[in-house]
């Protein structure tokens, strides 16, 4: 009788999903991080894998009160969760870092290098060519990417250059991974 047994694969498990498990069509819950404390609650309309060298991470991303908010997800071993949230638009020029500054530090590649934007010390941590696997679009895009890691602290500012177009700034705060909740709908 085995012989026509299909094997089904084991029922998913949506009461006990990890932060490494969202993905698009879920609904996030982050913890005290919205507006006057409140859960930052969002449902996420897009996924994005990233890969930089042997780096790897990937972001949800929705919307959120009238502006767009992404879950960055990285690590194997010991994962790393960030979120942008913050609605300001950054420049190089807020940040006090000039092309030519990027530059010598990817030449470098130096974790020493650092800069300093709101009170705060930002360590370069690293810069490569990186490749954005969004899943509403068929070809990966490519960037140039620096990223820093806030001195004795956990927050990131991430820079990103495409071709042809200006730098982009995100600004993302480190958050524990215990304070994310992830809502998968049932399938129908």
């Amino acid at each position: 009788m085995s012989f026509f047994r299909k094997d089904t694969p084991p029922a998913e498990d949506l009461a006990n999903l990890k932060v490494t498990d969202a993905r698009t069509g879920d609904v996030i819950s982050i913890s005290g991080v919205g507006e006057n404390f409140k859960d930052l609650d969002f449902t996420a309309d897009r996924t994005t894998r990233y890969q930089a060298g042997a780096r790897h991470w990937f972001e949800v991303a929705g919307p959120y009160m009238e502006r767009r908010v992404a879950l960055r997800v990285s690590g194997d071993e010991e994962v790393e969760v960030h979120l942008h949230a913050d609605p300001r638009k950054v420049s190089l020029e807020d940040l006090g870092v000039a092309e030519e500054d990027l530059a010598e530090m990817d030449q470098r590649q130096n974790t020493a290098d650092s800069f300093q934007f709101e009170n705060k010390v930002w360590l370069y941590r690293l810069s490569r060519e990186m490749q954005a696997f969004r899943d509403d679009q068929a070809q990966p895009t490519g960037y140039y990417y620096w990223e820093f890691q806030e001195q004795d602290g956990k927050s990131l500012i991430a820079i990103r250059k495409p071709e042809g177009e200006p730098f982009a700034v995100t600004l993302y705060d480190g958050i524990p991974a215990g304070d994310v909740t992830i809502y998968r709908p049932a399938a129908r």
